[in-house]
Order: structure tokens, then C-alpha cells, then sequence
């Protein structure tokens, strides 16, 4: 693995693991239509000297998450790797394994980014937008702020999506996560 320190560019690949794409209380099929352009996305960050890192969602059994959220993604079983097309970036990716619904308080994460002093942008994809990535991007851009680095964070729009459930549209909390996430800086893209 390239050292951090000369890192310039890193894809952080959030939640795309079976509990939320495949099976499970959270999960929502549609969300794999967005699968193929990040293998692409991944394979170009390869390509172009960067890094990836993986976020999985590991809870706990007794987790206090699961107070708002179904039981999901629980450690030790299926729900919590990686579907099957992104598992071939695993081996030599930066794995981070949260209890949360920011990946910003997952153990070693921020330590890593401060040794990454060359960064110059940051690419989020992923699911879900309107939560784990909003709540990703946003103080990500907020730490970048306090810490006066500046560092390009990027969502491509066709490489993020949430679920569709009967109190949450789609469409609609794309909608308001986009905006959101706009109005702090994140820089927003159709296509990467």
C-alpha cells in the first residue's frame, strides 16, 4: 500500500455492503444500480496513484443505534461485508469499521487523514446519501475547515443513493442531502 503521507487523492467507499444493498432490515436492492460506476470510480482512483477506503457499517448486537434504526449490519455476519463486485478492492484498501452514522468517529479514521498531508481531494460514494454519507461529507468539510486544509471534497451524484420507504422518498431525501451538503462546500457532480 502507498504510504499516507504522499497520498493526493482518496475515494472513501461508504456502507456498500450486503446489509444495505443485498439483504437484511436496511437493505434496498436499488441501491446496486450504482455499483458499476463505482467499480469504475475505484479503478481510476487506482489508476491515478490514490487510495480507497471502505466504511462498513458493525454494530454490536445491543448497539444504542438501533434505538432509531431495525437491528442491521450486526458484527460477525453476512450483512457487514462488502457485496461481492467491490470485494476486489478490500485487500489493499483502508478498511474502517463504524458503530455509527458518521464514518468521522470510526476508530483510526481521522488519524489516518492527518497523516495524509498531500491530500488535495477527498471523492465520497456510497450509501446512504441523505445519512451515512451527509453525515461523512459534512463534518469532513467542517474538520478540513478547523484545521485549514485545503482539501476538495467531490460526490458524484450518479455513485451515491438511499432506500425508498414509505416516510422516506428517495427522490426527495437525495433532493435535500444534495442541497445540504452544497451549502457546506461539498463540491457535487453528475458524473466523475
Amino acid at each position: 500500500m502507498k504510504e499516507l503521507e504522499n497520498i493526493e487523492k482518496l475515494l472513501i467507499n461508504v456502507d456498500m455492503i450486503n446489509g444495505f444493498v443485498k439483504k437484511g432490515a436496511m437493505a434496498d436492492s436499488y441501491i446496486k444500480h450504482i455499483i458499476p460506476e463505482q467499480v469504475k470510480q475505484m479503478k481510476m482512483i487506482k489508476e491515478k496513484g490514490g487510495i480507497i477506503a471502505i466504511i462498513k457499517d458493525t454494530h454490536k448486537e445491543n448497539c444504542r443505534e438501533f434505538n432509531r434504526y431495525p437491528a442491521h449490519c450486526i458484527e460477525g455476519t453476512e450483512e457487514v461485508e462488502l457485496v461481492d463486485e467491490l470485494k476486489q478492492f478490500e485487500e489493499d484498501g483502508l478498511i474502517y469499521l463504524k458503530n455509527s452514522t458518521s464514518t468521522i468517529y470510526a476508530p483510526n479514521f481521522l488519524k489516518d487523514i492527518d497523516k495524509m498531508k498531500k491530500l488535495k481531494e477527498v471523492i465520497i460514494v456510497g450509501c446512504c446519501t441523505d445519512i451515512c454519507i451527509l453525515n461523512l461529507a459534512i463534518p469532513l468539510q467542517n474538520y478540513f475547515d478547523q484545521e485549514d486544509r485545503n482539501i476538495k471534497i467531490t460526490i458524484p451524484k450518479n455513485a451515491v443513493e438511499t432506500y425508498d420507504a414509505p416516510n422516506h422518498k428517495r427522490e426527495q431525501y437525495n433532493e435535500i442531502a444534495f442541497k445540504l451538503m452544497e451549502q457546506a462546500g461539498i463540491h457535487l457532480v453528475e458524473v466523475l
